[in-house]
């Protein structure tokens, strides 16, 4: 008698003891859960974008719309949204004081940076040249330096140029200098903001000066002993062999300390305030300054909005630079 096996599954063939199970399934269905080549750097970097959307997207169109709107002491109290338009901008834009903040801040910005890459650039080369004894001990005292948070520092410096007990007034009499009986440097806003440039290149020469020796560790020693050999001097050196290899960096290294000095804020508030009236304000403490003490944080919004603008504008050019480096490499 013949058995019909139609509706019958398969039999299911047996191994023997200890042999591997076919991963067959398992595969298959691993591959049904691996998302697609082409979508894995997405999926990757997915949690960033999301953290940038909650803590700096959100935030950000918040600003904008609070920059819409006249917000002071008024409107906080009874609570009511009074929408102005452009308003705030336009009266920012047609306001000397807020051109005078903005050509004070690219000033400062210039100073310090040049200031910062110069020295940091030297004390890097100088790095690369010392012993190994010496190299340590400088690079420590860099590294606390840079370690050291900013109102500290900022409090050791307003010590430095107390008007009474402070130490550089005590250093310029005893050098003979008269008229620092008591003298002080945060009368005017150059002096304050000359003072905030000491705190700032002292706090950032250690960034460019170690990256720079760890960058000239990777020249080979041999394009040095065969520069040397042809009579090149230490300049003709650092501009035929030490820039064009490391060009990269200072590209890189300029954009981040421009971007870093912009937005420089504790050390001018825990200095001196801005002041004395108002006179050592860069953008990001005019923003400050018009929304916390003024209450006037409609027209505060308007200014943080601006100052973005403003240093996007002013990187413009420096992007298109660092990207045809890129292209050309």
């Amino acid at each position: 008698m013949t058995v019909s096996t139609r509706g019958t599954p398969p039999a299911t063939e047996e191994l023997p003891a200890g042999a591997p199970k076919s991963e067959g399934n398992d595969s298959g269905q691993r591959a049904r859960l691996r998302a697609p080549a082409g979508a894995l750097p997405y999926v990757l970097i997915a949690p960033a974008v999301l953290a940038l959307l909650v803590f700096l997207g959100y935030p950000l169109a918040r600003n904008i719309v609070l920059s819409l709107q006249q917000l002071g002491r008024t409107e906080m109290i009874s609570r009511e949204t009074v929408w102005t338009g452009l308003s705030n901008y336009t009266g920012l834009l047609n306001d000397d004081a807020f051109w005078t903040v903005v050509l004070r801040t690219f000033v400062f910005m210039a100073a310090n940076v040049a200031l910062i890459m110069v020295l940091g650039t030297l004390v890097g080369l100088l790095l690369n040249t010392l012993g190994k004894k010496m190299r340590l001990l400088l690079s420590l005292a860099l590294v606390m330096a840079w370690a050291m948070p900013i109102v500290a520092s900022a409090t050791v410096f307003r010590w430095l140029f107390d008007t009474q007990f402070g130490v550089v007034n005590w250093v310029m009499r005893e050098l003979g200098f008269a008229g620092y009986e008591q003298h002080n440097w945060f009368d005017s806003g150059f002096s304050t903001l000359a003072i905030v440039t000491l705190l700032i290149v002292w706090a950032s020469v250690p960034f460019v000066a170690l990256n720079l020796y760890a960058g000239l560790t990777t020249i080979s020693p041999e394009l040095y002993e065969a520069a040397r050999m042809d009579g090149a001097s230490n300049w003709r050196l650092f501009r035929s062999v030490v820039f064009p290899m490391m060009k990269q960096f200072f590209l890189i290294t300029t954009f981040l300390e421009i971007i870093w000095v912009f937005k420089a804020f504790a050390q001018i508030v825990a200095l001196n305030g801005g002041g004395p009236d108002r006179a050592s304000e860069t953008l990001p403490v005019f923003a400050y300054v018009e929304g916390m003490a003024q209450m006037n944080f409609g027209t505060a919004a308007a200014a943080s909005v601006l100052t973005i603008l403003i240093l996007l504008a002013a990187m413009s050019y420096y992007f298109r630079l660092i990207l045809k480096q890129e292209e050309e490499q």
